[in-house]
């Protein structure tokens, strides 16, 4: 059975192009959310196997998102995506709870790597 994903950037492009990584390795994408309040949302309707989360975006950010999903589902998958020179903010996400965090721009082979790892 595939693994269920739910996928969270602010920027369209970033979905597409992370989507389309995951699609074509087998892994169905359930949902896709522009901000940490829907990914929140998302997550409690959804409840996917992983979610890959942007770590800066409008509303609510990434970190805020992984910590108020962590709350009610503490074994919740969460790997963090994020530019380069965001690496404090990584720390704070690892701290809170990420599993693992995918630097952009993508390149499959680590996105791949990042979310087989955290499936176990």
């Amino acid at each position: 059975m595939s693994k269920r994903i739910l996928i969270v950037d602010d920027a369209a492009f970033m979905r597409m192009m992370i989507k389309d990584i995951l699609t074509k390795n087998g892994f169905e994408v359930v949902g896709e959310a522009a901000d940490g309040i829907q990914a929140v949302e998302k997550y409690a309707e959804l409840k996917p196997d992983l979610v890959t989360m942007d770590i800066t975006m409008p509303e609510m950010d990434g970190i805020t998102a992984l910590k108020e999903i962590k709350v009610n589902n503490p074994n919740a998958v969460i790997i963090m995506c994020s530019a380069m020179g965001q690496q404090a903010m990584v720390i704070d996400a690892i701290q809170a709870g990420a599993k693992d965090f995918i630097v952009k721009p993508f390149q499959a082979e680590r996105v791949i790597e990042a979310i087989s790892k955290a499936l176990g």
